[in-house]
């Protein structure tokens, strides 16, 4: 008897569906394929429970006619290819027609369609055909899942709440608003809208939608092309970061795809402004020749094949690192919004009869202290407390004997003039003393503007990166931080992270332009290594001899070198060769550049202005002009920011002067 025969097709496609249908979200994205495909300019997707209840995808695409309602639900059944050399040239989201069986054979699903001349119905239960009828819709697909798994609990038992089943959907229907921006998307869980784009082709504002408004804003624009390829989308500003790398969004030809290669590339490219274990938001599509992509390889189709990814791996790295370059901004604080204190209007008492002088004086007093009260009582002023403060405070006698003598002239001019109109002592004693204030504060304001006169008059450096402002220097707060006017508004420095950049890109240029000054090593340094190490000891030499790095055998697996470049000076000798050596051991070549990046970053850390450290305005100013050499000014070479601004309207709308 034969061990050996043929699974029918109700099994084959429940097989099948272990590998297209893992998820809710799975099914979403084959559904939304699928409508991408036919054409729609609106999709709505409706979600009951996480999708665990009902999946409802509805979309205006062309849509089919009876025939095809039902056979699209026979397995490997497919408008999009014809023939062999089609599957290397695929151009559409779907082509192994393998997503509806699959998806029908664990599910109750409801198909209605029609496609401009008539429209029909098609009911299937867990791959049973119940039902397949003309009925009366839109133009368009709707297509309903229903009861997801419930005939498998293995699979069942294995999908998780229904609001994590609903994040992973969001995520996924996010992903295709991005790629495909001037398609309109509706989603919708538990019937309460959560997300809708309008489909007018404007990625920046899907962007606004998903990461914010402030990200989308400042989102540096891409371009980049060669022969094969086309690079475009949007790298978002340094300072809008993530703890995993997950929000890298890469597109092959507008398909949602995982490469870990494209993915380190633009990492790479993001590494001198992010601190450690912190990763960008980016959203690349990379357009190319269909006949270099190979999307038949999973059928989830995340997973592809390029024929040239080395090529599009530099392509990508170079485009997005020119961008960053070329507009770069500086991080804006971001404000505490406190809550405003509310503001009390206090009406004026109106009165419809007329009111003698007296009385009038006394209903503006009484209307003044309640506007200006601070909880404390109005002190006055008069002949007697001011008689007794003269008494209390000898030291400020002659003051007080130049207010009197000035009152008393006062006075007698009054006097001659009007014995009515006579202006009480304690009006007169506050005048004089404002006028003391004002010729005191007139004093301290001279040398404040004659300061700012010589920071406007100073010629302004030329940066090498024309995204740093043109700044002038103010002062220095608590020994740590240089303030500088600029012209968006208020610029604060870190003293040791401006030095330090500066100092890492001089010796970097120094150690690229060949310098290979070395110092001998009173005691050698002994590195243990392999075999293989030592054999291939002349390879290594001919690799290290462009930094000034030399080994001598010194036994089977043990190297010997004697001298070492100046630019190690301060560090970790041993370590860093063993790094190296192990390195090259495992790729055959070293990567000086990743190599000698923590070495110059320490060497750079060491040498740079420390915190707490007063400093001249000279000094100040040196260290803003040593940061305009810098190619990149913007980040420590561990990542951190070197200065942040506040922007003027962030100062008026604080200050609520707008």
């Amino acid at each position: 008897m034969a061990r050996i025969h043929q699974l029918d097709e109700h099994l084959s496609n429940m097989i099948a569906a272990g590998e297209v249908v893992e998820r809710p979200s799975g099914i979403v994205k084959e559904l939304v394929e699928n409508s991408i495909d036919a054409k729609a300019k609106h999709i709505e997707i409706q979600i009951l429970q996480g999708g665990i209840d009902c999946i409802t995808i509805i979309d205006d695409g062309c849509g089919m006619d009876a025939q095809d309602a039902t056979l699209a639900f026979e397995r490997h059944a497919t408008s999009k290819i014809q023939a062999v050399d089609d599957l290397w040239k695929i151009s559409t989201m779907g082509f192994r027609g393998e997503a509806l069986p699959s998806i029908a054979s664990v599910s109750q699903v409801t198909l209605r369609t029609n496609d401009g001349i008539d429209s029909s119905e098609v009911i299937i239960h867990y791959g049973t055909l119940k039902s397949a009828r003309p009925c009366g819709t839109p133009k368009g697909t709707m297509l309903e899942v229903r009861n997801l798994f419930q005939k498998t609990p293995a699979r069942f038992k294995h999908l998780k709440s229904p609001q994590y089943e609903f994040s992973l959907i969001s995520d996924v229907v996010q992903k295709f608003a991005i790629s495909h921006p001037n398609i309109g998307f509706e989603l919708s869980h538990d019937g309460r809208s959560v997300f809708k784009t309008k489909g007018n082709g404007n990625l920046r504002e899907v962007l606004m939608q998903i990461y914010g408004r402030d990200g989308a804003k400042t989102a540096i624009e891409l371009h980049g092309q060669d022969l094969d390829y086309t690079i475009r989308g949007y790298a978002l500003q340094p300072q809008f970061q993530r703890a995993t790398k997950y929000y890298v969004l890469l597109y092959i030809n507008g398909r949602m795809i995982r490469n870990y290669h494209l993915q380190k590339a633009v990492m790479d490219a993001y590494a001198p402004y992010m601190p450690k274990d912190r990763y960008p938001i980016a959203v690349i599509n990379m357009e190319m020749d269909a006949q270099l992509v190979d999307v038949n390889v999973h059928p989830s189709k995340w997973e592809i094949r390029l024929s040239k990814e080395k090529q599009l791996e530099k392509l990508l790295y170079q485009t997005i690192k020119a961008a960053l370059m070329q507009d770069m901004e500086v991080p804006n604080i971001q404000a505490r919004k406190e809550n405003k204190k509310e503001k009390i209007e206090i009406q004026e008492l109106q009165f419809t009869y007329p009111r003698d002088q007296e009385v009038k004086k006394l209903h503006t007093e009484v209307n003044d202290s309640f506007v200006h009260y601070d909880g404390k009582p109005k002190q006055t002023i008069t002949e007697e407390s001011r008689v007794q403060v003269d008494k209390v405070e000898p030291q400020e006698a002659p003051v007080e004997a130049e207010k009197q003598e000035s009152v008393d002239k006062k006075q007698e001019l009054s006097e001659s003039q009007s014995s009515d109109t006579q202006a009480p002592i304690k009006d007169q004693v506050i005048e004089v003393s404002t006028t003391k204030q004002a010729e005191t504060l007139f004093k301290d304001i001279a040398p404040i503007q004659e300061v700012v006169m010589k920071a406007e008059q100073e010629p302004a450096s030329e940066s090498i990166n024309p995204s740093l402002p043109q700044l002038h220097v103010i002062g220095q707060f608590h020994n740590s931080y240089i303030l500088a006017e600029g012209e968006k508004g208020l610029y604060i420095i870190d003293q040791h992270a401006a030095q330090e950049r500066y100092h890492y890109e001089m010796i970097q240029k120094q150690i690229l332009s060949g310098v290979k000054d070395t110092q001998p090593l009173l005691i050698p340094i002994t590195v243990e290594t392999t075999i293989s190490a030592v054999s291939r000891i002349d390879d290594l030499n001919a690799l290290l001899e462009q930094v000034g790095i030399h080994f001598e055998v010194f036994g089977n697996t043990t190297l010997l070198c004697r001298e070492l470049p100046i630019w190690l000076k301060d560090t970790k000798e041993e370590a860093f060769l063993q790094d190296m050596i192990d390195l090259w051991q495992k790729d055959d070549e070293i990567s000086l550049d990743k190599l000698r990046k923590h070495t110059i970053a320490t060497m750079a850390c060491h040498s740079s202005i420390r915190f707490h450290r007063s400093l001249t305005m000279e000094e100040m100013k040196q260290v803003i002009l040593d940061l305009g050499k810098c190619e990149q000014p913007f980040h420590c070479p561990h990542g951190r920011p070197t200065l942040i601004c506040y922007e003027d309207k962030d100062l008026i709308h604080d200050f609520e002067r707008g």
